[in-house]
């Protein structure tokens, strides 16, 4: 029997897979791809983590990649007519059932130039993505497909992404006597106010603004104790460069006693579509960046980022089994020469 996507994005959400306990379900592709005719190969990338790599047999010219590794928290899966629910839903463990299906129509039809490659690590640091563009830089690929939430159009460019830790040094001192101390905390939060209200971190006429967000905040000993020291972490949605940002950053920050204490990021993206396909320019961050080395990247996915970490993610079913004939067809089309 052919294979049924609704079926395996259950079985797949159902595998818990937060960032860096990924084998459950890394385990899982590699038995679902071994049957459907794949060979193939678990790259290492720590001690108990592994990207899967599989081939088709033939060269391949055309790599569809997925991540395996989600955000938590995790909750199990549950379906009604319209949609499959869970933790990956939609990022992205809709999609890669979508991906595993196209390439069982793509054998059937004889197409063997392409390979599967799942990666973990990418809600953190893209390790997995990192060292897969290292050790497959000989492969010999032409393309690269990258699964992601894009509501089943063509992304073509993305924004990057600056991940900054602040840390603000003050002066410790009794509570009752405040004036004897300086609030690292006062600092920060007069930092954050500034760094919200900024303006300039950046415009592009294809991108928008640039975007920051401070999502982690902590600092100070006890409520008795003027705060000696604080830090806060923020993630910027470029459309310059991490440089650019990191600059603006510095500069403001030192203002109020801060100084950056952990950094990493990477510019915005462009991407390339078939012929033919609506496009669009998406906000959010992928493992494009770092897999460089497989060929020219592609962005595509059924659902919705507005879906994905939320307490309610899902994936459209018709979404999902739509996408089947798309990620088929599109591999045709790479092959074929068909890209603008």
């Amino acid at each position: 029997m052919p294979l049924d996507p609704i079926a395996l994005a259950r079985q797949l959400i159902d595998a818990p897979s937060p960032t860096g306990e990924e084998a459950a379900v890394g385990e899982l592709l590699d038995a679902q791809l071994s049957a459907l005719g794949f060979t193939t190969r678990r790259h290492a990338v720590t001690d108990t983590r592994f990207n899967l790599f599989a081939s088709a047999g033939g060269r391949p010219r055309v790599v569809l990649n997925s991540h395996i590794d989600t955000v938590p928290p995790w909750f199990a899966s549950r379906e009604d007519d319209a949609h499959v629910y869970g933790r990956g839903a939609c990022d992205t463990k809709g999609i890669i059932p979508a991906m595993l299906a196209a390439g069982e129509r793509l054998l059937a039809r004889g197409i063997r130039d392409f390979a599967y490659l799942f990666v973990v690590g990418e809600e953190t640091d893209s390790i997995g993505a990192k060292t897969a563009n290292e050790a497959f830089a000989d492969l010999g690929s032409e393309f690269v497909v990258v699964g992601e939430p894009t509501e089943s159009k063509f992304a073509r460019a993305s924004k990057g992404a600056f991940t900054a830790t602040v840390r603000f040094a003050g002066v410790a001192a009794h509570s009752a006597y405040p004036h004897l101390g300086d609030s690292a905390i006062n600092r920060m939060v007069a930092a954050i106010d500034e760094i919200n209200r900024f303006a300039d971190w950046g415009a592009d006429d294809v991108l928008g603004n640039a975007t920051v967000n401070v999502g982690v905040v902590r600092g100070g000993e006890k409520p008795n104790i003027v705060p000696a020291w604080a830090e806060c972490e923020m993630i910027f949605r470029l459309v310059t460069t991490p440089e650019d940002v990191r600059q603006k950053l510095e500069t403001l920050v030192a203002r109020h006693g801060g100084a950056i204490t952990a950094a990493r990021g990477n510019p915005p993206q462009r991407m390339i579509v078939p012929a033919g396909q609506p496009s669009a320019v998406v906000a959010f961050n992928t493992d494009v960046p770092w897999l460089g080395n497989l060929g020219q990247p592609l962005l595509f996915g059924p659902g919705s980022i507005l879906d994905a970490h939320g307490v309610d993610e899902k994936i459209g079913k018709r979404e999902l089994l739509d996408a089947v004939a798309t990620y088929e067809s599109m591999v045709i089309s790479l092959l074929e020469g068909n890209v603008t």
